[in-house]
C-alpha cells in the first residue's frame, strides 16, 4: 500500500460505497502504485533535466518501510529530494531507498557535472562531489540553528551577560539581514552587494570563532557549533562567490516538508513499491506547484495522456515547463 493513506483510502471507499461501488482500499493503494509505474519515464526525463541545470539542492529525510528485505521493519529508511534545474525546468524530485550511503547521490546525480551541490554537512555527499567535480555549497541556517540550540538552554534573566551563542548569532543574522535586503536584485547586484558587505562580516565571524574555539568545551552546546561552523567554513562561504546562490538550502527543506508532515500522518510504508510510488506521486505535485501548475489539474492531463505517448516526444510535451502554456492549468 502507498504509505499508510488509512483515513484517505477509507474516506475514499465509503465514498464509492454510498455510489454504489465496491472497491477496497488495496486496490485503491494498487492503483496508485500502478500510475507511479505509468508516470516514472516522465519522471526520468524530469531527473535529466534537472542534472542539466547549474544547482541542486539535496536533502533526505527518514521513513519506515515495513517489508523492506533485509532491513528491519521499524529501522529508518530514506527519502531523498532534489531541488534544481535550469531557471525556466525547475523541479523537484523525491526518491526512496533504504540506505543512507553515499553510493545514493551517486546514482541520483548521475550526469550533473561542474555545478554546485547545496547540502547540510552530511558527509554522504562529499563523494560525488569529488567525482562530479561540483562545488559544494554550504548552509547556513544549520549553522544558526546550532547556535540557538546553545542559546535555549542560557541561564534568563538580566543580569546573564552575552554569550558566545548571542555573538555568534548576532553575526550570522547580519548576513541574514543584508539576504533579506537584496533578494529581488539581480545575481550581478547580489553578488556586488555580499563582496562588499557580507564578506567582510564573514572575515570577522572568521577571526571571532578561531578566538573563541579554544575557550569553549567541545561537547558543549555552543562548543559543538563552533567545531560544526570552523569545519563547515569554506562551504559556508561559496554563496558570496555566485549571485545566483543562496546563503542556506531552505528550498530543499521547504520541498521536502510536506512529506515529513505527511509522514505524521500515514506513519510509515508498507511496501517499497509503496514508498516508490509515494515518492514518484510527490515528485510531480511539487514540480507542477513550482512550476506554476495546478496540482490536480496536471496530474489529471498527465494520466489522460501518458497511456497514449508512444514515444519520447510525446512524453516530454508532458514536462510541467512544457504544460505550463496550457492556461487552464496554471494557478491563479
Amino acid at each position: 500500500m502507498v504509505c499508510r493513506f488509512t483515513d484517505l483510502l477509507a474516506g475514499t471507499e465509503g465514498i464509492i460505497k454510498r455510489y454504489g461501488g465496491d472497491i477496497t482500499r488495496t486496490t485503491l493503494a494498487n492503483y496508485v502504485i500502478a500510475l507511479a509505474k505509468l508516470a516514472q519515464p516522465l519522471i526520468n526525463l524530469i531527473r535529466e533535466a534537472q542534472n542539466n541545470g547549474p544547482l541542486i539542492m539535496a536533502d533526505e529525510t527518514r521513513i519506515q518501510v515495513l517489508k523492506e528485505p533485509g532491513y528491519a521493519p521499524t529501522g529508518d529508511k530514506f527519502m531523498w529530494v532534489t531541488l534544481g534545474g535550469k531557471p525556466d525546468q525547475q523541479s523537484v524530485l523525491f526518491d526512496y531507498d533504504p540506505s543512507r550511503g553515499g553510493h545514493i547521490p551517486m546514482r541520483l546525480l548521475d550526469g550533473f557535472t561542474h555545478g554546485y551541490l547545496q547540502t547540510d554537512g552530511y558527509a554522504g555527499y562529499n563523494e560525488v562531489c569529488r567525482e562530479n567535480m561540483l562545488i559544494q555549497l554550504g548552509c547556513m541556517d544549520h549553522a544558526r540553528r546550532k547556535f540557538i540550540e546553545a542559546q535555549k538552554v542560557q541561564p534568563k534573566g538580566k543580569s546573564v551577560k552575552v554569550t558566545k551563542a548571542d555573538m555568534a548569532l548576532s553575526f550570522i543574522n547580519k548576513l541574514y539581514m543584508i539576504e533579506r535586503k537584496i533578494k529581488h536584485l539581480s545575481d550581478d547586484e547580489r553578488l556586488a552587494v555580499r563582496q562588499e558587505q557580507s564578506k567582510p562580516i564573514l572575515k570577522q565571524l572568521k577571526k571571532w570563532l578561531e578566538n573563541n574555539m579554544p575557550r569553549v568545551a567541545k561537547d558543549s552546546l555552543t562548543g559543538k557549533a563552533m567545531t560544526y561552523l570552523h569545519n563547515q567554513w569554506d562551504k559556508l562561504n561559496v554563496y558570496c562567490t555566485d549571485g545566483q546562490l543562496s546563503i542556506s538550502n531552505i528550498m530543499a527543506e521547504n520541498a521536502i516538508r510536506p512529506f515529513a508532515c505527511g509522514r505524521k500522518a500515514w506513519l510509515f510504508a508498507d511496501t517499497p513499491a509503496g514508498a516508490d510510488a509515494s515518492a514518484v506521486h510527490y515528485s510531480l505535485i511539487q514540480t507542477a506547484r513550482l512550476n506554476g501548475l495546478e496540482p490536480y489539474a496536471y496530474l489529471n492531463y498527465v494520466f489522460k495522456k501518458l497511456p497514449y505517448a508512444e514515444t519520447v516526444e510525446d512524453i516530454e510535451a508532458l514536462l510541467p515547463w512544457h504544460v505550463k502554456a496550457n492556461k487552464a492549468l496554471t494557478t491563479s
